[in-house]
């Protein structure tokens, strides 16, 4: 019988929640240079546990466990001064991909929430994949 003692402090047994990976999501942004603090004001995160059809269907991509994060929006690159109203950009984190993807890969969770946040937040500054991938090639 093992020692409950030695299971990580919080732990319940259970796979970490909506509430879980929002918190880890909101502690990312808190961590983001200063700089780009104004300009992700007012970009709504949410916790989904996959994509809907529609939305895979539009990604081309066939399974949900394929897609870890979405960001919904006009890119600042593409906005004018003139603009106005309007939805806010959205990134839209999918609870169940990040956990299958922090089982395969054995990276820390907070870790990975991190990385899918900003790698969307990307997205919202005009980045293309393209860009970020190369981004984090250079670090």
């Amino acid at each position: 019988m093992s020692d409950k003692s030695s299971l990580p402090a919080g732990w319940t047994g259970a796979a970490p929640d909506a509430d879980a990976l929002f918190a880890m999501a909101e502690a990312a942004l808190a961590t983001m240079p200063a700089v780009f603090l104004p300009h992700i004001q007012g970009v709504v995160i949410a916790i989904e546990e996959f994509a809907d059809d529609e939305v895979l269907k539009s990604l081309d991509i066939e399974h949900p466990y394929d897609l870890t994060g979405l960001y919904e929006g006009r890119p600042l690159t593409e906005r004018s001064v003139s603009e106005s109203g309007g939805m806010p950009d959205r990134v839209t984190l999918y609870r169940v991909p990040i956990l299958v993807e922090w089982i395969e890969t054995g990276e820390k969770l907070e870790w990975l929430v991190r990385h899918v946040l900003i790698h969307e937040i990307g997205h919202h500054f005009g980045f293309s994949d393209d860009d970020m991938h190369a981004l984090e090639d250079m670090a």
